[in-house]
């Protein structure tokens, strides 16, 4: 079986393709879409992450592909019902980054309640300030979590461990798991008027894109603290600039991107706001996770096989 890995995926993880002799695995990575198309009908097997459209294009150049592996938790990236028209499976590692994704959400919320950013490039600059770097406590506060699934359900964990009161909106999840989690079930719009902190863990799909919207900002507590570590476009960028400037909104924490690499105006804006701290997608990139989800794919690919 040929496989082909188009973007960075950990060398320990692969181990299990590199030792089996039924496998041939070339990591071509940077290829451009047409150098990719070119050779993509040689392979059995593609390992993305989220770096190569996996769309009906490509697909319609993989004559003999039996598998696209995407080596993390969603397939936003891979065209699935194209792929399906074609029988090819898609799988992905739904559990080997959970942990990394819900520690960086907790990372990002602490950093910006601490002003950890702007006191680290403050005192690195030479200065000794203190007042300015006054920040906020977990303690006591609301968080509204929308979505309690593997990554929610352990940041709910870790919020009470912080001695939150844990606010739940899963239409798919029973009252019995959110007690089970410490947490309270409840409609959508209770959430949002009742969070002191708001962090979203849900896929992207029609369904949730734009779920949080400018009507939701304004039935929101003054001064609430947005979180976004799941994906780009589940919170609308526009509407979360307009908070932001408005002053509705205290402070955001954003991992993700509806555009990765961002080049619109709105997100740039957005990333470039005083109180947004920001990262470029790294809620999975910890060694731990990288390996974990390589080693997941590969078994999925050794399975087919």
């Amino acid at each position: 079986m040929k496989v082909i890995v188009t973007d960075e995926i950990s060398e320990k993880g692969l181990e299990l393709l590199h030792n089996d002799q039924r496998v041939e695995l070339d990591v071509r990575l940077g290829l451009s879409k047409a150098e990719l198309y070119e050779v993509i009908g040689g392979y059995d097997a593609i390992i993305t992450r989220s770096g190569t459209q996996v769309d009906a294009e490509l697909l319609s150049h993989a004559k003999q592909l039996k598998m696209v592996a995407r080596a993390g938790v969603g397939i936003d990236n891979v065209d699935v019902q194209a792929a399906s028209e074609r029988g090819i499976i898609v799988v992905n590692a739904p559990f080997g980054n959970t942990n990394s994704a819900a520690e960086h959400t907790m990372a990002i919320l602490l950093s910006l309640c601490r002003n950890v950013p702007e006191a680290n490039a403050s005192l690195k600059g030479g200065k000794w300030l203190r007042a300015p770097f006054t920040g906020y406590e977990l303690k006591n506060k609301t968080l509204g979590l929308i979505g309690l699934g593997k990554v929610g359900g352990r940041v709910a964990l870790r919020a009470r461990s912080f001695e939150m009161d844990v606010l739940v909106y899963d239409p798919y999840i029973s009252e019995k798991r959110a007690a089970d989690f410490g947490t309270r079930l409840v409609e959508l719009d209770e959430l949002v008027r009742s969070a002191d902190v708001l962090t979203v863990h849900t896929p992207l799909n029609e369904e949730t894109r734009d779920m949080v919207t400018a009507t939701h900002f304004a039935a929101m507590k003054q001064g609430v603290l947005i979180v976004n570590c799941a994906r780009g476009g589940i919170i609308n960028e526009a509407a979360m600039l307009a908070a932001l400037e408005s002053g509705k909104v205290a402070g955001a924490a954003f991992d993700v991107w509806s555009e990765e690499p961002p080049q619109d105006e709105t997100i740039k804006q957005l990333i470039a706001h005083p109180h947004m701290v920001v990262t470029p997608h790294l809620g999975a990139n910890t060694f731990e996770a990288q390996t974990n989800v390589a080693i997941d794919v590969s078994r999925e690919i050794l399975n087919l096989l």
